[in-house]
């Protein structure tokens, strides 16, 4: 277990723990860009308008998923930074036995629920079955994929970001190869791409268990760790389902822009695809600085060093700004040749409109960045109910940048759907953090509660013991 967080200079530490997850985000976005490719080059351009229609329906569950697990190790982390090995174990546990249950239910719900959707955001005729066929697998496979992001999360919350690195590349190789099998050999269209992406995670996840287990003594739980109260069960979800909520509230958002998208035509949808591929790409830096920091903000608020905090999140931000920038000119001059990777025989019409998109996301992603950097210092400090706000204020963003820019101004309007809700999130985040942070550095801290029960939300910071009490209420 590394405690590096807690010491030494706060960005070093930070770039240092971050860099395995940039590279393994980046080997995740490669073969997710890979399996898109093959299936443009080699199936057809409604194939690839099919998968990517998909896009929001996947990030809806799939983001759930993420979320789910993201916040359960958050409460690790904080046990790891107070040195507390029993409160960790049982943390473990009882993240192992919500995400079982919580991979049952999302399953059935998922699979039953899939091809209603899809035809609620109204998915053209001529690739709804293409979507159909991707997303089920993906949603058979949600087990596997609650799996790999529940122990890649743990390893993290104990320091360890290099050990989900690997298994990732590995990982992403065997997608690739997989890809190749199903699709061109076996015949099996779309659906091959999704199980490749299944069973690649699942291996994943059952490696980086195995290595959890031997590698770090505390992890290897006995029948003693769960048990526990059911207090302890709603402490981690009380942290957990609002960013689980979060990226769902976030997901509808996207979904009801898929819907305003899929009004223009298999032509657009296929560039919007194409775009959106590219698009997360380059945003992985920033997005890989925010999960680091959420672990760096979480070890360090249970060892109750809030200046550290601080200190850690202006570098960050500072350092953010930086890439946005260099992000934006990366993406935005190859804008068309990056097209033409993912489809064989482009329209000029499809080429335009993908640079278009590309634009006005580059544009913006100052903004983008500080949602990444706010949203997961205040994740990692415990203080989740507040980043769900947020994300209702970027869902009602987005919604109606949807619909009314996208009657307006068609493809525009879309494509500036995705800033608008940015903004619409930036507004709640950035004084948020501030707020909470000189509250706590005071020696105070902000009881959202307090708020319904029209008292003051400024409240005495309370004695370490009684932490759990207070800390995840929000």
């Amino acid at each position: 277990m590394s405690r590096e967080m807690l010491q030494g200079k706060p960005l070093k530490s930070i770039i240092k723990f971050t860099l395995p997850i940039l590279i393994g985000n980046l080997f995740q976005q490669l073969y997710s860009m890979v399996d898109t490719i093959i299936v443009g080059n080699t199936l057809s351009t409604e194939a690839l308008a099919g998968v990517g229609a998909t896009t929001a329906l996947s990030f809806l569950v799939i983001g759930f998923v993420q979320g789910l697990t993201a916040g359960f190790t958050v409460i690790t982390s904080q046990r790891f930074g107070a040195d507390d090995d029993e409160g960790l174990k049982k943390s473990v546990a009882v993240s192992a036995v919500l995400c079982i249950a919580f991979s049952a239910v999302l399953t059935l719900i998922a699979v039953l629920c899939a091809k209603p959707l899809l035809i609620v955001m109204q998915t053209p005729s001529d690739i709804i079955g293409y979507s159909y066929d991707y997303i089920i697998t993906i949603f058979y496979g949600l087990a596997a994929t609650m799996l790999y992001n529940l122990t890649a999360s743990l390893l993290r919350a104990l320091g360890d970001s290099r050990t989900p690195l690997v298994f990732l590349i590995i990982a992403s190789v065997l997608n690739i190869g997989l890809d190749l099998l199903f699709i061109m050999v076996f015949k099996m269209g779309v659906a091959g791409a999704g199980w490749a992406t299944v069973l690649s995670q699942g291996l994943s996840g059952i490696a980086c268990l195995i290595v959890m287990v031997k590698k770090f003594a505390v992890l290897r739980l006995k029948k003693t760790d769960f048990k526990t109260t059911g207090r302890n069960y709603g402490h981690h979800l009380a942290v957990a389902l609002p960013m689980a909520f979060q990226f769902s509230i976030i997901a509808v958002g996207i979904m009801v822009q898929q819907a305003a998208l899929n009004t223009l035509g298999t032509t657009y949808v296929a560039a919007y695809t194409a775009a959106n591929k590219i698009d997360q790409l380059a945003i992985q830096m920033l997005l890989s600085l925010g999960m680091g920091l959420a672990v760096y903000c979480g070890q360090n608020y249970g060892a109750g060093d809030f200046k550290r905090i601080k200190t850690g999140v202006n570098q960050t931000m500072l350092l953010a700004i930086a890439l946005s920038l260099l992000c934006a000119v990366i993406m935005i001059v190859p804008a068309k040749p990056f097209t033409k990777l993912f489809i064989k025989d482009a329209s000029e019409e499809i080429l335009e409109a993908s640079q278009l998109f590309l634009i006005c996301q580059a544009a913006f992603y100052i903004v983008l960045s500080s949602i990444f950097i706010y949203r997961n210092a205040l994740q990692g400090m415990g203080y989740s109910g507040l980043t769900i706000i947020a994300c209702v204020l970027e869902l009602g963003m987005r919604i109606f940048a949807s619909l009314v820019f996208a009657k307006y101004f068609g493809f525009l309007g879309v494509s500036l759907s995705n800033p608008a809700a940015w903004f619409g999130a930036a507004i709640m985040l950035v004084p948020s953090f501030y707020i909470i942070i000189r509250l706590r550095i005071n020696g105070e801290t902000f009881d959202v509660r307090r708020l319904f029960k029209f008292k003051s939300p400024f409240v005495p910071k309370p004695a370490a013991a009684d932490i759990e009490d207070y800390q995840h209420f929000a």
